[in-house]
């Protein structure tokens, strides 16, 4: 069974963007793998442990959470996802973006679109073998640099000195899959590296609300124009479940696309 082919060429401009947003191979082209020889082993790793892909599609905005059944030298069989409309709207895509986890390294992945077969009696996902995959160790996810403008707010709780709780609120200035840069942290207040803040929300318009354990990881004073003294922190996220990281997938994916189009003056 063939797969789709791009139904025109302002479908194909579109998914490249995505495509470039997701997987920046212009940066990570050395982690990208292209031998069928050295992908099928991962594959076939991801089958034996049953690990959940994530296939988004019509630029970010949907997605069908799946894994994979089985994997051929010439095809992928992955499971139907749990809504009968995005399984709909997935079959009808030309491409399909896969973000998963192997061993804590992420594996990114593009279907050139899903045909439908069985599995014992069930519908699945039929694919051709992709053209490449791309395996990216948490320290190496994709950063986005936040315009002044598009920075997001996180709200911690933070313990005073007698032991109760006050939520502060300060800015993101970059975001990725593994972390977050924070910025306007007061001056005096005493932080320490590897210290934990639990419970901490961050706001993606459009989106969704991540709410997260964060550790911190590095410490920095800043100055202002005006001489205020403030903290920058970088912050990792700890046990980040894979649907919170999809969602910083498709924000990430949401801004790029805005940033492309004000470039080419079509926003």
């Amino acid at each position: 069974m063939t797969s789709p082919k791009v139904d025109s060429d302002a479908r194909s401009a579109q998914v490249q963007s995505a495509d470039r947003a997701l997987l920046p191979t212009d940066e990570f082209s050395q982690y990208l793998l292209h031998a069928r020889g050295e992908m099928l082993p991962i594959f076939r790793r991801l089958v034996e442990r049953a690990s959940q892909i994530t296939l988004l599609f019509n630029e970010g905005r949907d997605m069908v959470l799946s894994s994979l059944m089985e994997a051929s030298p010439n095809s992928l069989v992955l499971e139907y996802g749990a809504d009968a409309e995005m399984n709909r709207k997935a079959l009808q895509m030309s491409k399909l973006f896969c973000i998963t986890q192997l061993d804590k390294v992420k594996v990114q992945f593009v279907l050139s679109g899903v045909t439908t077969t069985q599995v014992d009696g069930r519908p699945a996902f039929l694919a051709q073998l992709p053209d490449s995959l791309l395996r990216l160790q948490r320290r190496e996810h994709y950063r986005l640099v936040l315009p002044v403008l598009q920075r997001l707010k996180c709200k911690i709780r933070f313990p005073t000195v007698e032991g109760k709780e006050h939520q502060i609120e300060v800015e993101v200035a970059d975001i990725s899959g593994g972390g977050l840069c924070l910025i306007g942290f007061p001056a005096a207040l005493s932080l320490e590296l590897d210290m934990e803040f639990p419970g901490c929300h961050i706001e993606l318009p459009e989106i969704g609300t991540i709410t997260t354990v964060l550790r911190l990881r590095s410490i920095n004073e800043v100055v202002g124009r005006t001489g205020v003294r403030t903290q920058s922190v970088g912050c990792q996220f700890v046990g980040l479940p894979g649907p919170m990281e999809t969602l910083i997938q498709r924000y990430i994916m949401k801004i790029e696309r805005e940033r492309k189009a004000r470039e080419f003056g079509l926003k």
